[in-house]
């Protein structure tokens, strides 16, 4: 039986303390391998079940979302498969109805998920303009009809104007992922616009008190070190919530063909960003049934406290109630 690594001993003083992890002892603990990634799997579950921040259902964080506007999306983000400059076959539509915003809502009610997300395709609202006054008032009704919903948003970019509007809706969460190093946004993701304009969306977010959501992506390209660059700007920029997806893989996309993350690579990133965020919520997103599969319930137990339920934009994702058996398996070992 192997002794334990010496790297893991900086997973232990995250486990004493409660303070993040260095970025240098961070390095040395993505180059662990074999059983030693299982010894820091376990070692970020244990930092999450002391200092993770309290989840409404005793051992995960759920949520779901809706794809409330599809495709025909202006930025060429490369994994995206409602950008128009890719040629993914989706459905297409403009925004929808407030009655429909509704129903879905109330079925993720009636599922027992707390936190449902309006997730529109574009751009975004630098602006106020008919559109996004429509959002709002789709908000405004979600609130009104199911009281205790935690209302959240992923709409792109914004400015003062918009940011301050979502304040005053009252929403929970606001989401806008970084999904890689910033260093390499424009290499890996889009150069259609600036990562510098997410980040500053993020700020402007922040300085309206409300939460962000924001996270990002493995397996468009990046290596490790990129990772660990992500997930340390992560930090500095103090978010809420990070959702960690792996590339569900879409026909028509320019990384639809991208060789696979190995599955110790995805551990590895999961229960580093643990150790670096100890009080966050860390949801896994995208790939975690179609991608992972049996290995799913390994990275709940890496460091993870929420997970994303139901469908996804332009993909299935798992019913809420077999994720919810899911939950209470996994609130086993914690």
């Amino acid at each position: 039986m192997n002794p334990l690594h010496p790297s893991l001993g900086a997973a232990y003083r995250v486990l004493e303390t409660g303070e993040p992890i260095r970025k240098e002892d961070a390095e040395l603990l993505s180059r662990l391998t074999g059983e030693h990634v299982l010894d820091l799997a376990s070692l970020a579950n244990k930092v999450k079940n002391r200092y993770g921040a309290p989840v409404e259902t005793g051992a995960l964080h759920a949520c779901s979302i809706m794809n409330a506007k599809s495709g025909v999306c202006t930025e060429n983000c490369r994994f995206c498969a409602q950008s128009k400059h890719n040629n993914a076959n989706i459905e297409v539509y403009s925004l929808t109805s407030e009655e429909s915003a509704l129903i879905e809502a109330r079925h993720a009610v009636a599922e027992g998920v707390s936190h449902f997300g309006i997730v529109t395709s574009g751009y975004g609202y630098k602006k106020m303009n008919s559109e996004f006054r429509r959002v709002l008032a789709m908000i405004k009704r979600l609130h009104t009809e199911l009281p205790g919903l935690n209302v959240c948003a992923s709409l792109g970019v914004l400015g003062e104007e918009t940011a301050s509007a979502l304040a005053r809706q009252g929403i929970a969460h606001y989401n806008i992922n970084i999904q890689v190093s910033p260093a390499r946004y424009r290499e890996l993701i889009s150069d259609t616009h600036e990562i510098e304009e997410r980040i500053e969306t993020i700020k402007l977010l922040r300085r309206n008190n409300i939460s962000v959501c924001c996270g990002g992506i493995m397996g468009v390209g990046e290596s490790m070190a990129d990772r660990l660059d992500m997930i340390f700007a992560l930090q500095e920029l103090d978010v809420t919530v990070i959702p960690l997806n792996v590339l569900v893989p879409i026909e028509g996309t320019p990384v639809a063909h991208n060789e696979p993350v190995c599955l110790a690579d995805i551990v590895k990133t999961f229960a580093i960003c643990r150790l670096a965020h100890p009080t966050k919520i860390i949801k896994f997103a995208a790939g975690r049934e179609t991608i992972m599969k049996d290995f799913q319930g390994l990275l709940m137990l890496s460091g993870a406290n929420g997970f994303l339920t139901g469908g996804y934009l332009t993909t299935r994702g798992r019913e809420v109630a077999e994720d919810r058996r899911f939950a209470e398996h996994i609130a086993c070992f914690n």
